[in-house]
């Protein structure tokens, strides 16, 4: 248990500089893949790379985390975690960089206008705005005209929805279960849910190919152990701004190696974003997704 002179706000704002790096890390990698590897082989592997590394944490410090009597619940939280990171990969495969990572950001948006119905929550007139002022933020980002919204977008939207669902299962979960738990039969099912989608592809990869899929899925895993570990000894309110540097990493990678540029109106739309999602969000902590 973390006691009040184990914070360490700067120890937990370095890790999450960290894993916003690695995070960008991860999907930049997948850039380089051939376009011939099956998409589902890229959520294996993601998923894959975190069993192993969960598994072997919880082999070594306390191996009764494996087992958990509320296994259902914990199968629902894997699937929607599943879908999650297919919408995920599949919006960064569409759209560059910057703007993907700024749509992860929407899911704090999503919690609030969420929590009435789930939850029972009144959000206030305050966080009400500020919640639709940062969907209009993503109208200007996505420079959406009319009712034409790109493809990539709406996967980004429908990801940020999928993470907002994971934030209220652990809710629930947190309650009886350990993270470490948690995040096993994550890795579990979605190994599990796109083994056959692996298998069945049909597709011989290149020993490049290979490692690319077995780097982005250990960077993928890294970036998510930081993050645990960042709000394990850091205060989720002082640790708030931290994991929006991922912007600014998507537009260092996005204009050096694939000469991507972000117009003003996707700039201006991710400034709105990123405050309402910390005038929104306020002390929520994130769900590993």
């Amino acid at each position: 248990m973390i006691t009040a002179s184990d914070i360490n706000n700067r120890y937990g704002a370095v890790l999450l500089l960290a894993a916003a790096a690695v995070f960008t890390a991860d999907v930049t990698v997948l850039r380089y893949l051939s376009a011939d590897v099956p998409f589902a082989l890229i959520i294996f592997c993601r998923a894959v790379s975190q069993l192993v590394f969960v598994s072997i944490w919880i082999g070594l410090r306390h191996p009764p985390l494996f087992r958990s009597s509320r296994w259902p619940g914990l199968v629902m939280r894997g699937l929607t975690s599943l879908v999650c990171w297919w919408l995920y990969y599949a919006s960064f495969q569409s759209l560059d960089l910057a703007l993907a990572s700024t749509l992860t950001f929407t899911t704090s948006l999503f919690v609030v206008a969420l929590a009435p119905f789930v939850l029972g929550e009144r959000i206030g007139v305050k966080r009400g705005v500020v919640t639709i002022l940062g969907f209009t933020g993503v109208i200007l980002a996505s420079g959406a005209n009319g009712f034409a919204i790109e493809r990539g977008i709406l996967l980004g939207l429908a990801s940020a929805f999928a993470a907002a669902i994971l934030i209220f299962q652990n809710r629930v979960l947190a309650r009886t279960e350990h993270t470490a738990t948690i995040l096993f039969w994550i890795a579990l099912v979605a190994s599990l849910g796109t083994l056959p989608g692996a298998i069945t592809s049909g597709t011989s990869i290149s020993i490049t190919d290979g490692v690319l899929l077995m780097t982005a899925g250990t960077l993928g895993t890294i970036g998510m152990l930081c993050t645990v570990e960042a709000y394990r000894f850091g205060e989720v309110s002082a640790l708030a701004p931290f994991p929006y540097a991922r912007i600014l990493f998507a537009l260092t990678a996005g204009y050096f190696l694939f000469a991507e540029t972000a117009s003003s109106r996707e700039l201006i739309g991710a400034v709105i974003i990123v405050a309402c999602g910390l005038i929104a969000y306020e002390n929520r902590k994130p769900a590993p997704r």
